[in-house]
């Protein structure tokens, strides 16, 4: 299983305290050797100050040795550097534990009313936000992920975009709420800091293409979590052209969560046609059994292989931190794609050979198809004597043609007017500088 296994590729884009979940994951599939994953979490704690758990995990490693004093020193320091942040951010404190000026500060949507609110009312100045960030930091590193959670949340009421800490609150914020696992806070600010990355305002092209990279990754947690995240994938990684070129240039391994995503997404499969594309495209730099099958499936239509990896993606599944939910559902819907191909191009099909293509026995390959029937997902006939399922035709209906073509118009359009803006920009500068010289 190690070889199918991302955690090094994926990791290399997470927050260390992002890396924890999916370390203990592995530790709980058995997948490595247990020391070697102690040691790697010991590498990353060391660089954060939870050093009660790092603490344990010495423990762990070397029961025979005595926790090194350096390592208790370390833990005072801390806790007298938490002290004196406290002291300095104290202002700050006071109004964030003060009910009736926070309830009144979350009605001002502009910074520049609530600063001069604050600075009138409360002693309150710019200046000490400086101290305050690095104290929501500071316990983020602790891992009082809740606390960094509010302390960041009056940051963002207080903060204009053009602070220089702005970026760098947008990343603690959406960090702390997956990792205190609030999925529908994490989800808005997973959308904030995606506007912002999309405003040009950081400018350089490298580093907003690495920061696109890191929240491809980091909104991970968030799809695979959240009630609407299996459309919201699809949307962000296919259809915004930035996103899905940051993935084929950057991070091609993220194919296997987008795939995985419209394969259990019944209500999306018009969007299969655009992700096999994109799957061949990439195929020289990145394959694994789950987009090995749709390449199986839906290029060369070669039924034997997508069942063959068909079995190999449910080690996949259910040994990858983020589809681990998905092993039945994915199963389920993988069978009825091969069924739906296999129908297309065959009017009678033997209930025998179909059973054989999904991975079942003949007679529940006919329960399975019976139910389908039923739920009305399919136009067809079971000959039980002759052991044949009789196809009808399936003409799509010219409303649902009309949906699959415009489902994905405004995401194109927005991309389309993106582009247009850049162009424009890029003009207004050229004859700007030809008036210049």
């Amino acid at each position: 299983m190690a070889k199918y296994d991302l955690t090094t590729l994926v990791g290399q884009n997470l927050d260390r305290h992002l890396v924890f979940p999916l370390l203990e994951f592995l530790t709980a599939k058995e997948i490595y050797d247990e020391n070697e994953l102690l040691l790697v979490k010991l590498e990353i704690l060391s660089k954060t100050n939870m050093i009660d758990y790092v603490i344990d995990i010495r423990k762990q490693l070397y029961p025979d040795i005595e926790v090194p004093a350096e390592l208790k020193a370390r833990r005072a320091n801390v806790l007298q550097e938490l002290s004196l942040l406290q002291n300095n951010s104290s202002v700050v404190l006071q109004i964030l534990h003060n009910e009736d000026t926070m309830k009144k500060m979350e009605g001002m949507r502009d910074s520049k009313t609530l600063n001069n609110f604050l600075t009138q009312e409360h002693n309150f100045k710019v200046e000490i936000m400086d101290d305050f960030v690095k104290l929501a930091k500071y316990r983020y590193e602790c891992g009082n992920y809740s606390v960094s959670t509010s302390y960041l949340y009056f940051c963002l009421l207080v903060m204009p975009p053009t602070d220089k800490n702005y970026l760098k609150v947008l990343w603690g914020k959406l960090a702390s709420e997956i990792l205190v696992q609030n999925w529908e806070t994490a989800l808005d600010d997973l959308n904030k800091l995606r506007e912002y990355i999309d405003s040009n305002v950081i400018g350089n092209s490298l580093e907003i293409l690495q920061q696109r990279t890191w929240l491809i990754h980091w909104s991970l947690f968030v799809f695979f979590n959240h009630q609407k995240g299996r459309d919201l994938i699809i949307e962000m990684f296919l259809y915004r052209p930035h996103y899905l070129n940051a993935i084929q240039t950057m991070c091609p391994h993220i194919l296997r969560y987008l795939a995985a995503s419209i394969i259990v997404n019944r209500l999306r499969r018009n969007t299969l046609k655009d992700l096999v594309k994109v799957i061949q495209q990439e195929s020289y730099t990145y394959r694994d059994p789950i987009t090995e099958f749709l390449e199986h499936l839906y290029v060369n239509f070669d039924f034997d292989g997508a069942r063959q990896k068909l079995q190999e993606c449910q080690t996949v599944v259910c040994n990858d931190f983020f589809l681990i939910g998905l092993p039945v559902e994915f199963v389920e819907n993988a069978r009825l794609l091969i069924f739906e191909t296999f129908c297309r191009i065959h009017q009678c099909i033997s209930i025998e050979m179909l059973a054989e293509k999904l991975n079942m026995k003949a007679e529940i390959a006919e329960c399975w198809i019976v139910n389908l029937i039923r739920n009305a997902r399919l136009d067809a006939k079971i000959d039980s004597k002759l052991g044949h399922v009789v196809m009808g035709a399936q003409p799509a209906s010219p409303y649902q043609q009309l949906i699959e073509k415009i489902e994905t118009l405004s995401v194109r359009s927005e991309a389309l007017e993106n582009v247009i803006e850049r162009k424009l920009k890029a003009k207004n500068q050229d004859t700007v500088s030809i008036m210049w010289h």
